[in-house]
């Protein structure tokens, strides 16, 4: 029971720590994040194991933590608050060509990921050839460029 309480602990305290991390974390994962991951997951082992390495405690902390996940997932399905307290929302950080600064800074971008966004997926430029730039749930940032007459 003790190994299924520490996998329920470590799950919650780390699903936690990327919340607060932030989108922008997890859609472009750098080197340096990389390594942190790595790093975090060889601390968290120790804490998930304890002293007991038998092939039995992994397995049951693998199953709780998968089930953890599935029950996150379910509760999400079933709750619109709780998927948006868990996953976020969508955030607009650009309307008809006015920089949202407040937003930006909450989100950390700034205008040269708008611009990376633009660029990669609609070919665009410049600032004033977008409508709308939105940092999505899962970090990255939409663009919808202006039509002609907007």
């Amino acid at each position: 029971m003790d190994s299924v309480l520490r996998a329920a602990a470590v799950y919650v305290v780390l699903l936690v720590v990327f919340r607060i991390a932030g989108k922008r974390s997890l859609a472009s994962i750098t080197t340096f994040d990389l390594v942190l991951t790595l790093i975090i997951s060889e601390a968290i082992q120790q804490a998930l194991l304890d002293n007991d390495n038998s092939i039995t405690n992994a397995f049951l902390v693998v199953f709780t933590l998968v089930g953890m996940n599935i029950a996150l997932s379910l509760v999400k399905q079933r709750s619109a608050r709780a998927e948006s307290l868990l996953d976020g929302t969508p955030v607009v950080i650009m309307e008809n060509g006015h920089l949202h600064h407040d937003r930006m800074d909450e989100e950390r971008v700034d205008e040269a990921d708008i611009l990376v966004a633009a660029r990669v997926q609609q070919g665009l430029s410049r600032m004033d050839e977008i409508r709308y730039a939105v940092v999505e749930q899962s970090g990255g940032i939409s663009i919808v460029p202006r039509r002609d007459g907007d």
